[in-house]
């Protein structure tokens, strides 16, 4: 798994884009007009929103409170340090576990079985063999000290005993998470607005025009904002 984990590592970046655009794979839907009524888009959009919205709080929380500096070296796991504070005190893979609610979200939100059912076991697959390959390499390098951290910290499910203390004892840093996340929220709004629009007319009353607008809208606008945003990180006008 270990050797998985690392072919996965180089190209997770890639991954979580491509995982992203199968939510647009024909499928059976999760919920039809024939089991749960004329109104059965109620179930998908209602948990798929709630659901994505919750993956997407709790990566802006990591990152507000306690960014952790990992990142890649040639391909391989690295880490500058071994970071326990903020939402890292509750959970050891925050940022993943944001990243497969927000799909599993969107899944929902799609209204895809297949997507459900196939995709996301198989994307949980891949997001456990790189968990086991960057604990392999954190392991090696601070030894007992993530030995310890690991005893006391789940790797998936998040213990929010003494959550309130961590959000109290700590500042939210709102320009690095904007920094950091403009990228993935351009992709994830972008996508919603998408899915909602296109897979549900009865939100515009099976008015084309009017939905075709509407998507030309929202998404020049967070082009527009996206554009913005990276222009500021680029020129240094804003920083952490």
């Amino acid at each position: 798994m270990i050797a998985i984990g690392n072919f996965f590592f180089r190209y997770r970046n890639w991954i979580f884009i491509l995982f992203y655009a199968a939510l647009f794979i024909p499928s059976p839907p999760l919920f039809s007009e024939g089991r749960f009524g004329e109104h059965y888009y109620i179930w998908a959009i209602g948990p798929g929103l709630l659901i994505t919205v919750l993956g997407q709080l709790i990566r802006g929380a990591t990152i507000g409170l306690a960014y952790i500096v990992r990142g890649g070296s040639q391909g391989k796991p690295y880490a500058e340090g071994l970071v326990t504070d903020g939402i890292f005190n509750h959970c050891r893979n925050p940022l993943y576990v944001g990243n497969i609610l927000m799909l599993l979200g969107v899944g929902i939100l799609a209204n895809s079985l297949f997507y459900v059912v196939i995709i996301i076991p198989v994307f949980l697959f891949i997001y456990q063999s790189i968990v086991l390959a960057e604990e392999h390499f954190l392991r090696g390098k601070f030894g007992a000290g993530f030995d310890a951290y690991c005893k006391k910290v789940n790797r998936w499910i998040p213990d929010l005993r003494g959550i309130g203390k961590t959000f109290g004892s700590m500042s939210f840093n709102w320009r690095r998470w904007i920094l950091k996340e403009y990228n993935t929220q351009f992709v994830w709004l972008s996508g919603i607005t998408l899915i909602i629009l296109l897979k549900y007319p009865h939100i515009t009353d099976y008015d084309t025009q009017y939905r075709n607008t509407l998507i030309a809208v929202i998404l020049s606008v967070l082009l527009l904002t996206y554009l913005l945003i990276r222009y500021l990180k680029k020129s240094g006008k804003v920083k952490e």
